[in-house]
């Protein structure tokens, strides 16, 4: 007779009814659409569903237009901005949760580093913008400092979680061993922490620009006038007249976002 432990170490979800049926069918729900968007990029036509040909004269009608280029510069300006200080802060969380001795309240901070991950993004947008417009009616300065104050605040968890997994799957007996040689703990951290830590902090620091780079709600909460963002700017467009500018758009981001999270991934696989 089969022991129930052997009987669940051989269950295979694959082998469920209707497993295979519905993976495909969510594979298809989720790349049909994001490959259509990216064949009709190349249409030489301007129409969205008739193919006309072969052409890139649309990535070459984005890369001309004079509002793409302003509106794509703020958003990399705005995303390293946000990345570097998300990567910073989440940097000193993962150290402050995970190489220190069990504290009280350790899993509520962990939590509330967390919590834009857990609410809706929109909850968050909305409580940034009630936050800067008495800040903007106080200091009466309207620069794109809070669009990098909301995206670094949206993106902290972002960069804390591949931080704080690094530093999880590291060995600490080097650091034990650089304490017992009597370094200091800066000392230990910067030619024994950091060299083993800087592939989780370059995962972080992608990840969080790819989400700032992509953010549309927190963005259009908190902008003022003429600060559009490539996502807003995008948006905007979308609300007046659809055409392929737009599709080769859209497939530029898509092709920048799926080369950060294969670096991301590629790094995250590196053993310590």
């Amino acid at each position: 007779m089969t022991s129930p432990v052997t009987s669940k170490a051989q269950f295979s979800v694959r082998k469920l009814p209707g497993f295979t049926l519905i993976a495909i069918f969510c594979f298809v729900l989720l790349y049909v659409p994001i490959l259509t968007l990216v064949l009709y990029s190349f249409n030489s036509g301007s129409s969205l569903a008739l193919w006309e040909g072969f052409s890139i004269k649309w990535y070459y009608s984005a890369w001309q237009n004079k509002a793409v280029q302003e509106a794509t510069g703020l958003s990399i300006v705005i995303a390293l901005q946000a990345a570097l200080y998300a990567t910073v802060v989440a940097t000193m969380a993962a150290l402050g949760t995970t190489r220190t001795r069990p504290y009280r309240g350790q899993t509520a901070i962990y939590t509330i580093i967390n919590q834009p991950l857990m609410v809706p993004e929109i909850v968050t947008a909305v409580a940034l913008l009630i936050c800067f417009a008495v800040v903007k009616e106080i200091t009466q300065y309207r620069g794109i400092t809070y669009l990098v104050l909301a995206h670094t605040a949206f993106c902290i968890p972002f960069a804390y979680l591949p931080i704080r997994a690094r530093l999880e799957g590291m060995n600490n007996l080097l650091e034990t061993a650089a304490a017992d040689l009597y370094a200091t703990p800066w000392r230990s951290f910067r030619y024994v922490t950091l060299p083993l830590l800087w592939p989780g902090i370059l995962a972080g620091a992608m990840l969080a620009f790819v989400i700032s780079l992509d953010d549309v709600v927190i963005t259009e909460f908190v902008k003022s006038a003429g600060q559009d963002t490539l996502p807003t700017y995008m948006l905007g467009q979308l609300r007046r007249v659809i055409t392929p500018e737009m599709n080769a758009i859209s497939t530029a981001l898509l092709a920048i976002s799926v080369v950060m999270v294969s670096l991301i991934f590629i790094l995250n696989r590196k053993k310590t």
